[in-house]
């Protein structure tokens, strides 16, 4: 694999230190990081992010080797591991800054994500309308070093133990193939 065959996918589904966990330990995924996108101020602060003020997203950038794993796997475990269903919310996170949304990088990442959306409805798979926004991705601000891998560093915090252990279990009893 070269740099060169990596694919960017750019994904929101509440706090980026659940979602940066989770996509840390598939296969194929070369480097996440924590940061913030989808808002109308250059740089914004993590302060200013958290207000809900600045239309960023709490989200992850992860590059990823499509020969490993293709986008739309990443997306099965993108929806299977937060609540696509709550608007601006994922369990005590709430604002827009919490949304469910898929930046998308081409027009082939959009009609994915468009179809996977359709077919999990159609499959009925939440009992409530999926609200994941599809955008267009937009520039990514990476966040402060100290949000970057966080899960790993601090197991032992209360939010790590209660919102982020679940996901991360879930992952690998669903997912179990695709982890490294």
């Amino acid at each position: 694999m070269s740099l060169q065959s990596l694919e960017k996918a750019t994904l929101a589904g509440g706090c980026f230190w659940c979602t940066e966990a989770v996509f840390q330990r598939l296969k194929g995924v070369e480097n996440v990081l924590s940061g913030f996108t989808g808002g109308f101020i250059k740089h914004p602060p993590y302060r200013e992010i958290i207000t809900g003020r600045t239309g960023h997203a709490e989200a992850i950038e992860i590059e990823f080797d499509p020969e490993v794993i293709s986008f739309r796997e990443l997306l099965y475990v993108f929806f299977a591991t937060h609540d696509p269903t709550t608007l601006n919310r994922q369990q005590n996170d709430v604002g827009t800054q919490y949304r469910s949304a898929i930046f998308y990088h081409s027009e082939a990442q959009k009609e994915t994500a468009e179809g996977v959306i359709k077919e999990l409805e159609q499959k009925k798979i939440f009992q409530d309308k999926i609200v994941t926004e599809v955008t267009e991705a937009s520039p990514f601000y990476i966040a402060e070093t100290e949000h970057q891998d966080f899960y790993n560093q601090h197991r032992q915090q209360p939010y790590c133990q209660y919102i982020i252990d679940p996901k991360i279990k879930k992952l690998t009893e669903v997912f179990s193939e695709k982890l490294k």
